[in-house]
């Protein structure tokens, strides 16, 4: 690793960031590439350059340069501090010149300058380089033998192979360091990833194996003799699965997601029964990430008996590969009393692809009874099957409570706008409160979702006039949950009713309302309501608006004013205030300080001045020194003392 001192790294983070700032002239237009590589090639020889301004034209030389750069690049090989920049150039320059620069500079490196290029030249896959790198796995540097290894497996060549086959095969790895052996089948097992002949590559593995090399390097070059051999790698691949050593196991689990052919699938399939129930699951997982997974039929074999964990795995890997012929074993699953297993169960028939599982489960809602009929009104509510629709709606009518609370809440998130006057008119004609808000959940829920939201509040609305009180309450409800222009409408219409109630329900709606348009009808209903209750509720539905949503400052002022004049309580007066420190400016700073000598608002009031003064400060020093001594003379307490006296002061 090279390192810089603090001027020179300082210095050449300057350049990057100046470079990365400054407009390439890639298409030369302003002068030509030649040029313009010309021009780096003579920073690069320049003594009066400085170091980071050389790195910096090799990283640009990457991109941009060919031969003509390399004698340059070169030079810098030898260089602490620019060898790997000249590196990263050399690597990327696809002229021959490149590569035989490097190798040239092999002989006359040592320690880390020589492992850097020797990288280079793996990362190159230099087939000229076999010769000499090869004596250098016995180099005394180990660093050295290592990268040379590591290089000739790169270059995957034939002749690379031989030298590590002959290095593996041979007396010197005996005496070689450890890192240097895993080095060395580490390129073995590169170069047998390469060979295009599977034979030659299964005996490049084996050697390999058969060497003396840390036992992870063995590890690899099984997985590429099972690879290699494809369906007759089976047996071994079968003696990994089966191995108490955990590493070996865990290659077999990565073994079978890879191998591929039906015979594999077959082979693992039959391995899976014998196994502890820990590596059933593991396998199971494998065998469904596989290009050849096992039929559906195993899965719902194995999630219809055995331990919990593994039928759990097997129910969980449904999702992935699962249909309509695992209906049926889920559906026992999700009734059992392993609640484990029973969630696994429901969540996987919630999520199993495919419209025939759709199709299924309606056709078995259409005959079902008791729990199970239940289990699946709940279902294709949560999967949304339109289509089960009619089901639903006869559902509705049970004599049990629980079908038709499930069948009004799946009816919600099923139910079409055709469909919505039903449900609408089940809201006016209920007469127990119980029943009320089953249906009115459903409504709110299906209204809220209908893709016409101006025709679903004009069906809404419409009804209005023929519901009794707890009915209308319902369908504000709804009206509430759709949104939009048109449900404002009938809101604030409902607002003006005679009807407490009906105020009432109105003014929650309008104070939840997530657009500034309802603040009017806030504003009116917080003067003209029947009760101070609503008044009040209604005003600060009003400030939440002028506190929190998007709206012009002049607005945001006038609704300030109006929520004083319209408030009957100092609690609302100090949400109002709290206003103010939304829109900073001399007059609002001079608004807030009028309310200093109200002792139930000076603390608000204190706390928006201050606020406000922090914000203008620096525009308006004057009226914010007059303001703060104003805030001190109130009599306040800290912190907001504290920062009104430093606002002062500054």
């Amino acid at each position: 690793m090279y390192r810089y001192d603090t001027a020179s790294l300082a210095c050449l983070v300057a350049v990057l960031v100046a470079c990365a700032l400054q407009p390439q002239n890639v298409d030369g237009a302003d002068e030509s590439a030649e040029e313009r590589q010309e021009a780096m090639i003579a920073i690069l020889e320049s003594p009066d350059a400085e170091g980071a301004e050389k790195a910096i034209t090799c990283k640009h030389l990457a991109r941009f340069g060919d031969g003509r750069a390399v004698p340059a690049l070169a030079s810098l090989l030898g260089d602490e501090q620019l060898a790997a920049w000249a590196r990263i150039a050399l690597e990327a320059i696809p002229d021959p010149a490149a590569g035989a620069a490097l190798r040239d500079a092999v002989p006359q490196l040592e320690g880390l300058r020589l492992v850097g290029v020797i990288n280079s030249i793996g990362m190159r896959a230099d087939a000229e380089a076999v010769e000499l790198l090869a004596p250098l796995l016995a180099d005394e540097d180990t660093e050295v033998a290592v990268s040379a290894a590591v290089a000739l497996g790169r270059i995957g060549s034939a002749a690379a192979a031989g030298v590590l086959a002959e290095f593996l095969n041979g007396p010197d790895l005996a005496d070689a360091p450890r890192a240097v052996r895993s080095a060395v089948a580490q390129g073995g097992i590169l170069c047998a990833e390469q060979a295009e002949d599977a034979a030659d590559a299964l005996r490049l593995f084996n050697a390999v194996r058969a060497a003396d090399v840390p036992a992870q390097r063995k590890l690899e070059a099984t997985r590429g003799a099972i690879l290699a051999q494809q369906a007759d790698g089976v047996p071994e691949l079968v003696e990994l699965l089966k191995s108490e050593d955990r590493e070996e196991f865990a290659m077999g689990l990565w073994v079978a997601r890879e191998l591929p052919g039906p015979e594999v699938t077959d082979a693992l399939v039959a391995e899976l029964e014998p196994m502890p129930p820990q590596r059933q699951e593991l396998l199971i997982l494998a065998l469904v990430d596989r290009a050849d997974p096992p039929p559906v039929s195993l899965l719902v074999q194995v999630a219809s008996s055995g331990p919990a964990s593994v039928r759990i795995t097997a129910i969980r890997a449904m999702r992935q590969e699962g249909d309509a012929s695992c209906v049926p074993v889920l559906l026992a699953a999700a009734a059992e009393d392993d609640a484990l297993l029973a969630t696994a169960a429901a969540e996987t028939l919630e999520a199993l692809p495919g419209e025939s599982v759709d199709a299924d489960l309606v056709e078995r809602l259409a005959a079902a009874e008791g729990a199970l009929r239940l289990s699946l009104i709940e279902l294709v509510g949560r999967r949304v099957i339109t289509d089960a629709v009619p089901e639903l709606l006869e559902a509705a009518d049970d004599p049990d409570a629980e079908v038709r609370a499930a069948a009004y809440q799946a009816l919600g998130e099923t139910l079409d706008f055709a469909r919505l006057p039903w449900l609408i008119d089940r809201t006016i004609d209920a007469r127990r409160a119980e029943e009320r808000e089953m249906i009115g959940e459903a409504l709110q829920a299906a209204a809220g979702r209908m893709p016409d939201r101006t025709a679903c509040a004009n069906a809404l609305a419409q009804a209005m006039d023929r519901a009794d009180t707890p009915a209308k309450v319902t369908l504000l409800e709804a009206l509430g949950a759709v949104g939009g222009d048109r449900a404002l409408e009938a809101i604030v219409e409902a607002s003006t009713s005679p009807d407490v109630v009906v105020q009432d329900a109105a003014s929650r709606q309008l104070g939840d309302w997530m657009t500034p348009d309802a603040a009017p009808a806030l504003l009116q209903m917080a003067h003209d309501a029947a009760e101070d209750r609503l008044r009040i509720r209604t005003l600060r539905g009003y400030l939440r608006i002028a506190r929190q949503f998007v709206v012009p400052d002049d607005t945001r002022l006038e609704m300030y004013h109006a929520a004083m004049d319209a408030a009957l309580r100092d609690e609302e007066r100090r949400l109002a205030l709290d206003v103010l420190i939304r829109i900073p400016s001399a007059e609002t700073l001079a608004e807030a300080t009028k309310h200093l000598s109200n002792p139930a608002l000076r603390d608000a009031a204190a706390e928006a001045a201050v606020t406000i003064a922090e914000k203008i400060s620096t525009e308006q020093p004057r009226a914010v020194a007059q303001a703060m001594q104003q805030v001190l003379d109130s009599g306040v307490g800290d912190p907001v003392r504290a920062r009104a006296q430093e606002l002062r002061q500054d």
